[in-house]
């Protein structure tokens, strides 16, 4: 099968809507035994619902309104309100769920995500584009290299997936023609940056 034909797939599967939810699923699978599988079920559960579900339904009530035209968001002009909903989500999502006391590491890989976003917004006010798929995907793995230097673990193997899969998004968004070499270098850099800053509150 044609390489070309696959890698799109790619963008898709590590949107950036779906890394909260691969980050849950691993903080639990990682720290499963510090948590009831209640506690853990609820807390994907919202994390589902705040990350997933809610922003699926402002973005088809700005498609419905004309005001983005592609689940992909790729004209910078359409950015804005998309990255302003997320930043309100994810204020939400820290202040009820994901709390400092309750799940300090993933708090913070929240709180990441949070200042990225922020950084991507006023990129967007200055007509650039950083890739968000990269930036989601380069958060995620500094907080699975975080976790397993946190927990004393080797995920040797987990990181390095999520570091091959780097190169397979930044493939996949390039051969869709979605980001230019220098998005996808401002899309990792605005991901690993505010994750790597905040390691040192955590580990």
């Amino acid at each position: 099968m044609n390489s070309r034909k696959i890698l799109p797939f790619f963008s898709y599967i590590f949107h950036p809507i779906f890394i909260s939810v691969y980050a849950a699923l691993i903080y639990f699978y990682l720290n499963g035994s510090y948590f009831s599988n209640p506690e853990k079920y609820f807390a994907i559960f919202q994390i589902v619902v705040i990350t997933i579900l809610l922003p699926i339904l402002f973005y088809l009530g700005l498609r419905t309104a004309g005001k983005v035209n592609s689940v992909m968001i790729s004209e910078v002009s359409q950015r804005k309100i998309p990255l302003i909903i997320q930043c309100f989500l994810t204020i939400l999502l820290i202040r009820k769920s994901i709390t400092l006391d309750r799940f300090p590491e993933f708090y913070f890989f929240f709180l990441g995500g949070l200042l990225s976003t922020i950084l991507a917004l006023i990129f967007v006010f200055f007509k650039t584009k950083a890739s968000l798929h990269m930036l989601a995907i380069s958060a995620l793995t500094v907080f699975v290299i975080g976790l397993s230097i946190h927990n004393q673990t080797q995920n040797i193997n987990m990181i390095a997936i999520f570091v091959l899969m780097h190169g397979v998004v930044a493939s996949s968004r390039l051969e869709m023609k979605a980001h230019t070499n220098k998005e996808l270098v401002i899309g990792f850099l605005l991901g690993v940056i505010p994750q790597l800053l905040l390691l040192r509150f955590w580990l």
